[in-house]
Formats: C-alpha cells, sequence, structure tokens
C-alpha cells in the first residue's frame, strides 16, 4: 500500500480548516462567503487586519481556536512546501554536476 506524503496531509488539512471555518464564519456571523474566507485566512496567516471581528461569543470562541489550530497546521505547511522545494533544487543541482561530470569526463576520454 502506497503511504501518503506528509505534504499532502498537511495541505488536505489546511483545506479542510479553511472550508470549515469559511463555512461557519458565514453562517454564524452572517458574513458573506468572501468576508469569511477572507476573515479565515486573514487569520491563519496571522495578517490580522482587524477589519473583520467576530460579534458573537462562540465566534470570538471559534476565532480563537482557529488561530491555536489553524496557524500550526498553516506554518508547517509552508515549512514542508520550503523543504520540498529545496530537496527538488538539490536533486537537481547534483543531477546536473553528475551530468557535467560524465560530459567533461567522456570528452577526455575520447576519440584523439
Amino acid at each position: 500500500m502506497k503511504q501518503t506524503s506528509p505534504f499532502v496531509i498537511l495541505i488536505t488539512s489546511l483545506v479542510v480548516i479553511v472550508s470549515s471555518a469559511t463555512v461557519f464564519f458565514h453562517y454564524l456571523e452572517g458574513w458573506s462567503w468572501i468576508d469569511s474566507y477572507f476573515f479565515t485566512v486573514v487569520t491563519l496567516s496571522t495578517v490580522g487586519y482587524g477589519n473583520l471581528v467576530p460579534e458573537t461569543e462562540i465566534g470570538k470562541v471559534a476565532a480563537s481556536i482557529l488561530i491555536f489550530t489553524g496557524i500550526g497546521i498553516f506554518a508547517l505547511t509552508i515549512q514542508s512546501f520550503a523543504s520540498l522545494t529545496v530537496k527538488r533544487r538539490l536533486r537537481k543541482s547534483r543531477e546536473h554536476k553528475r551530468k557535467l561530470a560524465q560530459s567533461k569526463k567522456s570528452k577526455d576520454t575520447g576519440p584523439s
């Protein structure tokens, strides 16, 4: 059985959190879909413009929970993406160096 990559798990978790929070704030606070999504993304990314603030008590509690759970998942996803990008670049660099070395070796041992 193929193992699911941690990055895929993090992305899936982030999508679930953003979707759930967007739906939650849309219905609970009565915000538009765009405002609910915007609030969720701004909160998760720790930007916090402050132009949208939950007014209900349950909305404030939910925002607090979103901050503590979502920010961790958001940060791990960004870190995982950066790590994958660096690993991919290092692998390509090693492949490039290996090909250059092979090319140089074939020129050195080629016909005279």
